[in-house]
């Protein structure tokens, strides 16, 4: 089984930057496609970004397109968020997840079989 440990969350002030990073266990990761989703202070848990297994295909929400980029690095079973620019609405906890369902359904929380903890991110305006 895949278990996953986020990183990289903190403070930063707006138009400031930050990595999250999650690390996964186990040897099937590069078989695995994966996600960052996010849930804001008193909102539903969000789609942020998703790539494939090869690291190929990416696709992001509107709200951070252009300004985040997933990435991953299997060799070190490594996903990436770099968040740029970012808002104060940014701030919420982001998770990543992992799945093995076609990569259509990246968007869809309900397609994820494995999440991380969560890891704080807060934007001040």
């Amino acid at each position: 089984q895949v278990q996953l440990v986020e990183s990289g969350g903190g403070l930063v002030q707006a138009g400031g930057s930050l990595r999250l990073s999650c690390t996964a266990s186990g040897r099937t990761f590069s078989s695995t496609h994966m996600g960052w989703f996010r849930q804001p202070p008193g909102k539903e848990r969000e789609f942020v970004a998703t790539i494939s297994a090869g690291g190929g295909r990416s696709y992001y929400a509107d709200s951070v397109k252009g300004r985040f980029t997933i990435s991953r690095d299997n060799a070190k079973n490594t996903v990436y968020l770099q968040m740029n620019s970012l808002k104060p609405e940014d701030t919420a906890i982001y998770y990543c997840a992992a799945h093995y369902n076609d990569f259509g359904r990246g968007t869809q929380a309900s397609a994820y079989n494995r999440w991380g903890q969560g890891t704080q991110v807060t934007v001040s305006s």
